[in-house]
């Protein structure tokens, strides 16, 4: 541990080091920029003012004062010199015949390029002192003023020291203050490696109540961080247990599926071998007895015909349910009218229902009842529904259809008889594929055990829900939506 937190000691002071380094050269650049800049300044406004002299100097001479004149009241060594670079006159120079041309001068080829010109420190080839010289062109000939480069003018142009200091001293303090920021840092990188290490190795942690450890960091942003990733463990630490305990819930869902699964298949062969062995029966009986009544004969054929037909509707319903399992997905889907779609279903289910003496209340025959959906799963609901109360809520009975569309994303059903219903133990299953509250009568009427898990699972491929309970006063009431 002891070399671990000495190399977090190392890190915070390798930062320190660092940005201290990087500042020490930003000030550096920032010193030397402002040293050139305020150089540049102290020197244009020399040369400025030597611009205004060498204006006054010139008005002097367009009134007729002569040059040396001029010389005796400044202090300004005075040039007249014409376009193509030759003196014409000089205050320090008598002898002006054989001195060299001045046109590759700095000075005077700024001043015929731009009309002013100067050079900071150039010493003279004529009588070898070094002067500050500026020249300005005039309309016939370029004047030119200097100015010796001695300590007075060195002490003009140098830079104020101030800045220099005040950068020193802001640069001090910096380091003080970020060297306390960096130890506290320190601090912090050596409390969060304890705690780092600790939980790495699952070793000495207290339990889920992270304010317990570690020791408190430093109140600032990298402690409440720091604090922030001790509680973020904590967490995540939930979240693994957490996680565990789903993933066993979902290991035992699997297997309760399993389990479904291996009994739906069980009962779908069973279901299946009712009717076979029913049909096989009848038929062998026909074929071994050559001379059987025909009335007994045609009502074998009749039976076996009966047998065949559910088979049919229970083969046609696991298809559907498989599909509904397998691939909602694939399952087309249109513009249904559903207020249509249950008058088709009443009109196809009206001699079962004159047999049995049923009365239908239907509301919704009014309403427009739109949705996009599966036209065949959606017939499958209602036509179920319808079934079941014919084939078990009994004779006489009244069905009542019911609408709400208040809802502007849902509708909401209301199927309901008042048969003979369903006791209330049988509530919770009846959605059940194969679940018979009396498997002996439901097979008697050729039900399949599969119309109401049907209904479930097609409600719920269109984005509603289905539940069952007593009416009151007797029979079963269905509620269930519809999305639009």
């Amino acid at each position: 541990m002891a070399t671990s937190q000495r190399a977090y000691t190392k890190f915070h002071l390798r930062l320190f080091w660092s940005v201290i380094s990087a500042l020490i050269v930003i000030s550096l650049c920032f010193i030397v920029f402002q040293y050139i800049k305020e150089k540049q300044y102290r020197t244009e406004l020399l040369r400025t003012t030597l611009i205004y002299h060498t204006d006054i100097i010139y008005d002097s001479l367009q009134r007729g004062l002569l040059a040396d004149s001029l010389k005796e009241r400044t202090m300004f060594r005075i040039s007249i010199i014409d376009f193509a670079g030759k003196l014409l006159y000089d205050s320090e120079v008598i002898d002006i015949e054989n001195v060299e041309n001045h046109a590759a001068r700095k000075e005077i080829k700024q001043a015929m390029e731009k009309g002013s010109g100067y050079d900071a420190r150039r010493r003279s080839a004529l009588i070898n002192e070094v002067y500050f010289y500026s020249a300005k062109k005039y309309d016939t000939y370029i004047l030119r003023i200097a100015v010796p480069y001695n300590s007075e003018l060195v002490s003009t142009l140098r830079v104020a020291p101030l800045f220099l200091s005040i950068t020193l001293l802001i640069l001090i303090v910096f380091g003080v203050v970020f060297f306390n920021v960096m130890r506290h840092l320190g601090g912090n990188l050596n409390r969060l490696n304890d705690f780092v290490t600790k939980a790495e190795n699952e070793d000495d942690l207290p339990g889920e109540d992270a304010e317990n450890f570690p020791a408190p960091f430093s109140n600032d942003e990298v402690g409440e961080i720091s604090s922030h990733v001790v509680q973020i463990y904590y967490r995540l630490q939930k979240t693994k247990q957490a996680l565990v305990a789903e993933q066993q819930r979902v290991l035992k869902q699997q297997e309760e599926q399993d389990r479904i699964k291996r009994q739906l298949t069980h009962n779908i062969a069973h279901e299946l071998k009712t009717p076979v062995s029913s049909i096989q029966g009848y038929l062998e009986t026909i074929i071994n007895n050559k001379n059987i009544p025909p009335d007994i004969l045609e009502s074998f054929i009749e039976k076996s015909y009966q047998q065949s037909t559910r088979l049919t509707s229970l083969l046609q319903d696991i298809s559907t349910l498989t599909r509904m399992d397998e691939a909602p997905g694939l399952v087309a889907k249109e513009r249904v009218d559903l207020s249509k779609l249950i008058v088709d279903i009443l009109d196809d289910a009206a001699l079962s229902l004159r047999e049995k003496t049923i009365q239908v209340h239907n509301n919704t025959g009014a309403l427009s009842l739109n949705c996009v959906g599966s036209q065949s799963l959606l017939y499958s609901v209602f036509r179920n529904l319808v079934d079941n109360t014919v084939a078990y809520a009994g004779e006489g009975v009244d069905i009542f259809i019911e609408c709400n569309t208040e809802d502007p994303k849902l509708y909401h059903f209301s199927y309901s008889d008042n048969g003979v219903g369903i006791p209330p133990e049988h509530g919770d299953r009846i959605f059940e594929r194969f679940y018979r509250i009396d498997k002996g009568r439901s097979r008697k009427v050729g039900g399949t055990g599969l119309g109401l898990s049907i209904v479930k699972n097609a409600i719920l491929l269109h984005g509603g829900t289905v539940t069952a309970r007593q009416r009151p006063g007797g029979g079963i009431e269905f509620i269930f939506t519809i999305r639009r």
